[in-house]
């Protein structure tokens, strides 16, 4: 079948998924994007540029887009035959964390109950997205004055289901490379967005500490920018100096690869995690992860794992690191069973999920 995408920000786990679904689904889908910029104006405008954009909706099946756009203006302005419709959230304005001086903008988080109230369906990318997004919905609600429309939760929730976003690596069990060689430093990967909610000056206070007690390391900034470099970064890039081996966003996937394969240790500090695709990429290439026993980390980290991995603060992160740092080599087997464990990710286990979801979308047109 024949399936349409719109993608109003083009970027990031949002570019990453349209992608893979697009190259691994066995139905034909067309995406049709905007770039990863300005998302409040996205959540404002982009159905007023898509809906002249696709001027016909001839021989497709259903309609799949993410909540950075307004689907009820898109298909109140469109006036064409109706397409069944498919939401997927990546995040959400109901629990997104405000950047520092920012004030709430209460309606991008009314667009997202317009957007899933128009849809037949929707998906959710973890069960911690999906828990907190219905948790925090009837307090929104109750922020209205008057006449609140308690009906929506039940409306939205009873279309609502969770379904990981696919991952770019071997769908192969057992696959990870050896450990890198001890006569080098250990390599401390980032390879997360550079913006607030990622929280780099607790990632950049953890190392500063690790310094403190003399024990070395190298590091590898990743990950993408969109519009400016936080001051975190530029503060860093002269701090740490000739220990950053890479620094700022790498567009070439294998090149990105070939950095995971050769880091040692990756780190989350992060305010704001609903998936974790960068974290997920990084251990099934073979880096040991430490990240906060919060968010979405302790769903995607088997339980198995979660003493080793998970830290509860500032403080436990920096004694984990530490004794990372100097004694790695000891977790090679749980390094290599962790990193089999992401294997359920991967697009080509998940693909059939998909699949079938789609089926049923076009079922209903």
């Amino acid at each position: 079948m024949k399936f349409l995408f719109l993608e109003p920000f083009f970027g990031g786990s949002h570019k990453d998924f349209a992608q893979g679904l697009v190259s691994h689904s066995r139905h034909k889908i067309d995406l049709v994007t905007l770039p990863a910029r300005f998302w409040k104006w996205r959540m404002r405008g982009a159905a007023l540029y898509f809906v002249k954009k696709i001027p016909s909706l001839k021989d497709y099946h259903g309609l799949i887009t993410t909540n950075l756009m307004s689907l009820s203006d898109l298909t109140s302005l469109w006036r064409l035959s109706p397409l069944s419709s498919l939401v997927y959230f990546h995040e959400n304005q109901l629990t997104y964390p405000l950047a520092p001086g920012e004030r709430m903008d209460f309606q991008f988080g009314f667009t997202d109950i317009t957007t899933a109230l128009a849809a037949d369906q929707i998906l959710f990318n973890s069960h911690t997205h999906f828990n907190a997004f219905f948790r925090k919905l009837p307090d929104f609600l109750n922020l209205m004055p008057e006449y609140q429309p308690k009906w929506v939760v039940d409306e939205i929730r009873n279309k609502a289901h969770v379904l990981y976003p696919g991952c770019h690596f071997p769908a192969q069990e057992g696959w990870v490379r050896s450990m890198p060689p001890v006569d080098l430093p250990p390599l401390i990967i980032w390879n997360h967005r550079w913006e607030f909610d990622k929280n780099p000056k607790d990632f950049f206070d953890a190392l500063d500490a690790v310094l403190e007690r003399e024990l070395n390391f190298r590091l590898a900034l990743l990950g993408e920018n969109f519009q400016m470099v936080p001051k975190e970064f530029i503060a860093a890039r002269e701090r740490f100096g000739n220990k950053i081996v890479w620094y700022g966003y790498e567009a070439s996937r294998e090149k990105y690869r070939e950095w995971l394969i050769q880091g040692t240790i990756v780190i989350s500090t992060a305010k704001q995690e609903n998936f974790g695709i960068s974290v997920i990429e990084a251990i099934r290439y073979g880096c040991i992860p430490l990240l906060p026993d919060r968010l979405s980390y302790p769903e995607i980290i088997p339980k198995a794992f979660h003493d080793d991995f998970l830290y509860q603060d500032q403080t436990e992160l920096v004694e984990k690191l530490c004794f990372l740092i100097s004694n790695y080599p000891q977790f090679e087997l749980k390094r290599k069973n962790l990193s089999a464990a992401m294997n359920r990710f991967a697009w080509e286990n998940l693909i059939d999920q998909y699949d079938a979801v789609l089926d049923d979308l076009a079922r209903h047109f």
